[in-house]
């Protein structure tokens, strides 16, 4: 998962900077479609760095959940309810950092709507 969102912050940071370069060699309503796709591809980047530290932010709370589990178990305490919490918040940010994962792939799909933009579909 980490693997697969730090690719495509990889791959938003590398367009970005692909289209900053081109800027100079457009047009006026080439540069404006540029930009769009510069600030979406920007709000995309913030978007991943969202998912990739509420996932890293899972993992974390998974190995704290693991060794509150061990060390009750060693020293016979009963703590269900922090490991109830741990796992609870272990979770949710999961959930969050897929939730924002989402949100990228539809401001991608948005870029892309951007990017085709007075291109007619062909038959078929």
């Amino acid at each position: 998962l980490l693997l697969t969102m730090t690719n495509r912050l990889g791959r938003a940071i590398d367009r970005a900077r692909l289209l900053k370069a081109e800027l100079s060699h457009r047009t006026d309503e080439e540069r404006a479609q540029a930009l769009a796709q510069v600030d979406i591809l920007y709000r995309r980047a913030r978007v991943v760095r969202l998912s990739i530290i509420l996932a890293t932010l899972s993992a974390l709370l998974a190995s704290a959940l693991i060794i509150t589990l061990f060390m009750t178990a060693l020293l016979h305490w009963e703590r269900g309810f922090l490991i109830g919490m741990i796992f609870i918040a272990c979770m949710t940010a999961l959930f969050a950092s897929l939730v924002a994962f989402i949100c990228d792939i539809n401001l991608s799909l948005h870029a892309l709507k951007l990017e085709l933009k007075g291109i007619k579909p062909g038959p078929g």
